[in-house]
């Protein structure tokens, strides 16, 4: 290799701080699912730039989109398209780099690639081949709406985006009716009121949620409110703009019924002494052992 190739490639495969120039390490062959920021800029890891920088491949959903990324932190990697249109000719290409020892960064417009873009569909492949997938962690639209929310974080449910048809998208949205967890969605600005009119249908109007929208952008937003109120405001504000993301907070729990009480004491005790009887029922509906002890002795009795 020359010293005027050592010089090109050298400068190629770095980036630029504040000004700074920072080399990046060769990067051994894998496929590389790198996080870009959602919003801001100031997002990208530092992992992420050495890793854009140093991939022999960097392959990206939109050239120009990734090329804004790319100049401000002073990066000469050329992107190449690859995406939902061009994946059964790009796909291959990205496959036989792989294949010749080749090491492929596959970033989406904004986010962590994968989460609903196409990207799924090359790692498989690439799984499948035998070669190695490593994530570069970072930005996630639908975790900062989680943490942003408000709303519980212990469980929740990404579904991505709801299907444009109404029937559909309450149909859809029935499935995750009595889901014990945290519902996060994407929608777009233009139907994000007909959403909310349909999740306060199917879900119940009372159910905590969070629009948030332009998250990390200059004019990021979150409101808050029930799903019946959000729905409201709206449909009064029709001229949304901007990227959104709906979660949607979990069902309240419904306190057993005295009947449902009976029906889970009656069940127990066929198996189960009375004692450990209650207790699994105490850990089933919440109710202290001592009081469901004693109701399970009556009932026996009554029974004879």
């Amino acid at each position: 290799m020359t010293e005027e190739v050592r010089a090109e490639t050298g400068a190629r495969r770095g980036f630029r701080l504040h000004n700074i120039a920072v080399p990046a390490r060769p990067l051994e062959p894998a496929l590389y699912l790198v996080a870009t920021p959602i919003g801001n800029l100031g997002d990208i890891t530092l992992r992420a730039l050495e890793t854009l920088a140093g991939a022999d491949v960097l392959a990206c959903e939109d050239t120009r989109v990734t090329r804004v990324l790319l100049d401000r932190y002073g990066i000469q990697n050329r992107p190449f398209a690859y995406h939902e249109h061009n994946a059964d000719e790009a796909g291959p290409r990205l496959l036989q780099a792989l294949e010749a020892g080749k090491s492929v960064a596959l970033v989406s417009d904004a986010g962590t690639p994968l989460v609903s873009d196409p990207g799924y569909r090359l790692a498989q492949q690439a799984i499948e081949a035998g070669y190695r997938v490593i994530p570069i962690p970072g930005a996630s639209a639908p975790l900062a709406a989680l943490v942003g929310s408000g709303l519980p974080n212990d469980a929740f449910l990404f579904a991505g985006f709801l299907p444009t048809k109404d029937k559909a998208r309450r149909d859809r949205l029935a499935e995750f009716a009595n889901a014990p967890a945290t519902l996060i969605f994407f929608e777009s600005p233009h139907r994000i009121g007909a959403t909310l009119f349909a999740a306060a249908d199917v879900l119940g109007g009372a159910r905590q949620a969070s629009v948030c929208r332009e998250l990390t952008k200059t004019y990021e937003e979150f409101r808050r409110g029930t799903l019946s109120d959000l729905a409201v405001h709206y449909e009064e504000h029709d001229n949304v703009k901007g990227e959104i993301v709906l979660v949607i907070g979990p069902p309240k729990e419904q306190p057993a019924t005295e009947a449902d009480v009976d029906a889970i004491l009656t069940d127990l005790a066929k198996s189960l002494p009375t004692a450990k009887a209650a207790t699994e029922a105490a850990r089933l509906t919440g109710l202290p052992r001592k009081v469901l002890y004693q109701k399970l002795l009556v009932m026996k009795a009554a029974n004879g």
